[in-house]
């Protein structure tokens, strides 16, 4: 009799499983399927081709997929190349807490072209996908002017603090947060604009709000000081570096696919006024299927000097990850001028890690590729690039060297080296 089976049943989101197959036919051709509903009752879908072997079986952790959404031996690739049936749906975690995805693995016989029906299926088997672990603790946050969501490791700490930013989505977004926190770390999900009573369009940056975040953060009895770190995306990892540059609270910063330079919106901070390079939004592209490409509206850095961060000022160690294919914001020259610059100064404290095929949503392993989503900020869907098996692999290695430059540079003896 058929049987799939994926180990462990119940696992962290961003950790890999094992899916075996057997009790088929020597050299039977079967399609492998996975399938989850997200919140929004969204399907996705993914699907790759296999021969079984001698004894009927297939391991994806040893056997290549001929075709379907991918090819060759790809272990999680069921998982992040995942798509959704509605155009432009991104899949993201928003009850990060109570419930997971529930991820449902089919194996049909012979190759199905067309969707398979569940009644279908020769063996099947439903996976958990968890954003917290057991333990982790999520409190809301109204300190202030601040608005997020803590997220605390199980245990009594002290624990590293980090504060999570993402970009022109705006609200609060969770996931990531949730899993630094079962990986050991205190994490602020940090909103900045519409969200509650915060401003419900992105605008000026006024850096003494993510200051009093960090501050919150930093007096917080089970946060481990003296100084914080910041895990942060697009516009985010603009903000980031900017809190890099100006916060001596800030020792270790990661920006993923940001910019070197303040964009559209002026940044304040005390007497500071940091200049916009305003955004050229006639040069925006729209494909044939309605999806902007924002690549063009952005200003060249070099000829707007006065909007340049003057990173060589962080106090703090800064991690730079690119996706080559990111197809939202130049980063690799972003990054680039960023690394000169630091060269050019003589200074050490900054790090890049460039990966070819990766596009801008570079998020935890597993993560299926977002190559295009609807953006609210703006009512239409964006181009984010990448391609599949490449992003994939970023998102491995990234995420675990990201938490090592955490980690290193939070410590209680905190490193003076990359």
């Amino acid at each position: 009799m058929a049987k799939i089976t994926a180990t462990p049943k119940s696992s962290l989101a961003d950790e890999p499983l094992k899916i075996h197959v057997s009790g088929l036919e020597p050299s039977q051709l079967v399609t492998l399927q996975a399938s989850l509903t997200d919140e929004k009752g969204v399907l996705f879908q993914a699907r790759a081709f296999y021969w079984t072997d001698k004894n009927g079986q297939v391991d994806l952790v040893r056997d290549a997929a001929t075709g379907g959404d991918y090819s060759g031996v790809q272990p999680m690739g069921l998982f992040w190349s995942l798509k959704p049936t509605k155009p432009f749906s991104r899949l993201l975690k928003r009850d990060v807490m109570n419930t997971p995805y529930k991820v449902r693995l089919d194996v049909f016989d012979s190759l199905n072209l067309l969707p398979p029906s569940e009644d279908r299926s020769l063996a099947s088997q439903t996976v958990e996908r968890w954003y917290a672990a057991p333990g982790v603790q999520r409190i809301p946050v109204r300190h202030g002017r601040v608005r997020g969501a803590l997220f605390l490791p199980a245990g009594s700490g002290p624990f590293p603090g980090v504060i999570d930013l993402f970009g022109g989505i705006g609200g609060l977004t969770e996931f990531r947060a949730c899993l630094l926190a079962c990986r050991g770390f205190a994490t602020l999900a940090l909103a900045y604009f519409a969200y509650e009573d915060l401003p419900s369009v992105l605008g000026q940056i006024e850096l003494e709000y993510f200051e009093e975040a960090a501050d919150f953060l930093l007096n917080h009895p089970k946060v481990r000081g003296p100084r914080l770190g910041i895990l942060a995306i697009c516009k985010g990892a603009e903000i980031a570096l900017a809190m890099a540059t100006y916060l001596t609270q800030i020792g270790a910063t990661v920006c993923i696919n940001g910019t070197n330079s303040i964009n559209g919106f002026p940044l304040y901070y005390r007497d500071l006024c940091v200049p916009p390079i305003p955004y050229k939004n006639e040069n925006m592209l729209i494909s044939e299927s309605g999806v902007v490409d924002f690549t063009g509206i952005f200003g060249d850095p070099k000829l707007h000097q006065d909007s340049v961060l003057p990173v060589e000022k962080a106090q703090g160690k800064i991690l730079l990850v690119v996706g080559e294919k990111d197809m939202n914001y130049n980063s690799k020259a972003y990054a680039t001028d960023i690394m000169e610059r630091m060269k050019k100064l003589g200074k050490t404290h900054c790090a890049l890690l460039s990966y070819p095929g990766a596009g801008h949503m570079i998020e935890p392993p597993c993560s299926p590729l977002c190559y295009q989503s609807w953006l609210p900020i703006i009512s239409c869907p964006v181009f984010w690039g990448g391609e599949a098996p490449a992003h994939a692999a970023a998102q491995v290695h990234s995420w675990r060297e990201i938490q090592k430059f955490l980690h290193l540079h939070l410590g209680p003896t905190q490193s003076s080296n990359l």
